[in-house]
């Protein structure tokens, strides 16, 4: 018994680093579920104002609650997620974020406050909790610290513009979002990461996999409420065979793709790399299966009718934003344009546009297709293998 009970109890002192290995812990898993519930309040918010009004709200939103979320990503990092201390911070955080993702709706309304508060009290707990565990590192410290510094400002616009009515709160926290930004501009260039690159990437995986699971729980929910038809059936059968489809563009190649280039950064840009290629470049990926999500929703309501104009302009600029900041993220990593997938997404576009007055079965039909070349091109082309032989070869 003593054996058993001693590697827990060497995890309860120092040090906080993690061990070598280290890849997704449980309770990092279990900081994900909040984030679930978060996405599904800001698909249900798009949806409730599907207009450019509220689509530009849903996008502050998702920012925050992504910039909370990779926020947190960063600081577990280089952490011993298994540590008692750990762990109980970072179930901490999960009852803060919690209240967060229930305020969504309420967001700018009466509950802006409810939001703003919770959201910069994720962030202090990850900011705390990043500072102790880069003491041990000088050079580490010193760009936690600016990071930290040059954070403080967007945390207390974010929180103003939740204490203020109307237009003022949206155009606020869009300053803060700036803010957000420019605080990684300032600590990008004072710290090597040293990042635990299969971790970093690991974690943001799972998040698009989460992503993608709230656009399969979107369809599962209204089709379980809608009443049972072939229209439905095929509706649903589509939607999920394009989620699956969506999910090959990502982990068919370009998830390892980045890992690989990831892992070949030299230490003084790789801090970079990974705020652009993911922090930066992941955000409007995830943003992109919320409007797919709208869509396939819209669709599942209405599976005899064609898509109104807003739920397929949503359903449009989610394919471009998914499918296309795959190809920023390899064209900032890979130093490589995917030109198949762009021309193909082109195409799909005009494609949509075209075919705007055909029942969802067609236009599944159409994105099912497009997104099929796109996965088949890529695997016989595949654009990283020189990349992977590379690496593997220096091994």
């Amino acid at each position: 018994m003593s054996e058993v009970l001693a590697p827990a109890q060497r995890r309860l002192g120092p040090p906080f680093s993690a061990p070598h290995g280290q890849g997704a812990t449980f309770v990092e898993l279990f900081f994900d579920l909040v984030f679930v519930f978060a996405l599904t309040e800001v698909t249900a918010l798009t949806l409730h104002d599907l207009d450019w009004e509220g689509a530009a709200r849903s996008v502050l939103i998702l920012w925050m609650i992504w910039w909370a979320w990779t926020q947190w990503t960063w600081a577990l990092n280089p952490t011993d997620t298994d540590h008692g201390l750990i762990r109980l911070a970072t179930l901490g955080a999960v009852g803060v974020a919690f209240i967060m993702a229930a305020s969504v709706g309420q967001a700018f309304g009466d509950g802006g406050l409810w939001f703003a508060v919770p959201y910069v009290a994720v962030r202090v707990i990850a900011m705390g909790l990043y500072l102790v565990v880069a003491a041990a590192d000088a050079g580490q410290f010193e760009g936690v610290k600016r990071f930290t510094l040059a954070s403080v400002p967007g945390m207390v616009v974010v929180i103003v513009g939740g204490a203020v009515d109307g237009d003022a709160r949206a155009w606020l926290w869009l300053v803060a979002v700036l803010l957000d930004v420019g605080a990684t501009v300032v600590a990008a260039g004072y710290e090597d990461w040293h990042l635990r690159v299969d971790h970093f990437v690991e974690r943001h995986a799972l998040f698009v996999i989460i992503a993608l699971g709230e656009s399969l729980v979107v369809v599962g929910v209204t089709v379980a409420a809608a009443d049972r038809s072939a229209e439905v059936l095929r509706v649903a059968v589509g939607a999920v065979a394009v989620t699956c489809l969506l999910w090959w563009t990502y982990f068919g190649w370009l998830k390892d793709a980045l890992e690989v280039q990831l892992e070949r950064e030299p230490g003084a840009t790789e801090g970079i790399l990974a705020r652009d290629a993911f922090s930066i470049m992941h955000f409007p990926l995830v943003g992109g299966v919320i409007g797919i999500a709208v869509g396939f929703e819209e669709m599942v309501l209405h599976p005899g009718d064609h898509l109104e104009t807003a739920g397929l302009v949503a359903l449009v600029l989610g394919l471009v934003l998914f499918v296309g900041s795959g190809a920023a993220a390899w064209a900032r990593a890979g130093h490589q344009v995917l030109l198949p997938r762009i021309a193909v997404l082109a195409a799909l576009v005009v494609a949509l546009v075209l075919a705007a007055d055909q029942q969802p079965v067609v236009t599944l039909t159409i994105i099912g297709v497009a997104i099929a070349a796109i996965a088949v091109l890529e695997q016989a082309m595949h654009p990283a293998r020189a990349v992977f032989e590379a690496f593997y070869s220096s091994d």
